[in-house]
């Protein structure tokens, strides 16, 4: 699965895959079980992950970045549970991240980073790059 087919949608947990789309709404499909379900537009917004970014000083920072500093400090800077309190979430947030925008970027924000990455590696669906390039290599073959 690739990065960029994966979306949340908004008032429903968890993330999915990206199935079709019709004029009205988008069919997506559970990644837990692989069942496809119609989504109205009218009552929820989605979200491509590949499409989010973090505000930081000067710019932005895109997620899959964020996923991948995560990753690499995950040894030396364990993940919080998103129940914690905002200050441990931010100390461990700005050790992943040290200029993010602390006006623009929200406990609500880093809690959903954390549950997404979550998410993704209790499935074994991160890291994406490595199976991204595995098929790009056996397309030019």
């Amino acid at each position: 699965m690739k990065f960029e087919e994966i979306i949340h949608v908004s008032g429903l947990p968890g993330l999915f895959k990206v199935g079709s789309t019709r004029s009205n709404g988008i069919i997506v499909e559970d990644i837990d079980s692989g069942k496809s379900r119609f989504i109205s537009v009218r009552k929820h917004q989605f979200t491509p992950l590949s499409t989010v970014s973090v505000f930081t000083e000067d710019d932005t920072i895109e997620l899959i970045k964020i996923f991948d500093q995560m990753a690499e400090k995950e040894e030396s800077n364990p993940l919080p549970s998103v129940k914690e309190d905002p200050s441990v979430l931010f100390d461990y947030f700005v050790n992943v991240l040290p200029d993010y925008d602390r006006e623009r970027v929200m406990v609500s924000d880093v809690k959903k980073i954390i549950k997404w990455y979550n998410f993704l590696k209790d499935r074994d669906l991160y890291p994406f790059r490595e199976e991204d390039e595995t098929s790009d290599l056996t397309e030019s073959e």
